[in-house]
């Protein structure tokens, strides 16, 4: 260690009691953070680039500062999904540190890391009250039974007004209208579902259709649809 002449020449005081650092909770418990094997916790957060033009969204799951688990999910840019699926592979088995200094391909992922970090070594994390964390394999619960990202898609002008595209739902078929010119429904196909159809053995496109469709609101000319738009088309 190399110090200035001033600092050579300062007398030594005590600096009197350490009490270390605040304890954050952790998984049901109040830890001091000392090491990166302190630091457990599951919680997400969002990252986005630096022209803006997609999002990402990382949920991880740390236990004594290894990520166990991660998911990344990304939206807007068709680059993202080649940059996740590189993250993924990168993430797993690294401490927090290591994989906040370790370049995660897209600027997104690499913001929402950012934003992780912060929430875990602040003890914000989603399972900070929780009495041992969550499950690794917790993350798919939010992508639901088949496994998909939860994803709405809408466009409208002023001229021609909303078309509704995607939904958590899924695939939007067509909206349904009533008399006034007003959306009040929408029949959609859930693409999830729609695949395990037809790695099932579904005979026909119409069976594995019809075991996916779906619908919501007011879809039928009794409810008061008058017409039905198809949002890509019409």
């Amino acid at each position: 260690m190399t110090y200035t002449a001033e600092v050579e020449h300062m007398c030594p005081l005590n600096k009197g009691a350490y009490h270390g650092p605040a304890p954050i909770p952790e998984e049901g418990e109040w830890v001091q953070v000392k090491e990166n094997k302190d630091i457990s916790g599951f919680t997400h957060g969002i990252g986005w680039c630096a022209p803006q033009q997609g999002c990402c969204k990382l949920t991880l799951n740390v236990k004594q500062g290894i990520i166990e688990e991660a998911l990344v999910e990304t939206l807007g840019c068709s680059g993202m999904t080649h940059s996740a699926a590189m993250a993924s592979e990168i993430l797993i088995g690294k401490t927090l540190l290591e994989a906040l200094n370790t370049d995660l391909v897209c600027d997104a992922i690499n913001t929402a890391m950012r934003e992780l970090f912060l929430q875990i070594v602040y003890g914000r994390t989603q399972s900070a009250y929780s009495k041992d964390g969550l499950k690794v394999g917790a993350s798919l619960e939010d992508l639901g039974k088949n496994l998909r990202s939860q994803v709405g898609t809408m466009f409208a002008t002023r001229k021609t007004g909303p078309r509704y595209l995607e939904m958590t739902e899924g695939y939007v078929e067509n909206c349904a209208v009533d008399a006034d010119g007003n959306i009040i429904g929408y029949n959609c196909v859930n693409l999830g579902k729609l695949m395990d159809a037809i790695k099932a053995g579904a005979k026909t496109t119409e069976e594995a259709l019809a075991k996916a469709r779906t619908h919501y609101g007011r879809v039928t000319e009794d409810q008061g649809a008058v017409k039905f738009i198809d949002p890509r088309k019409e």
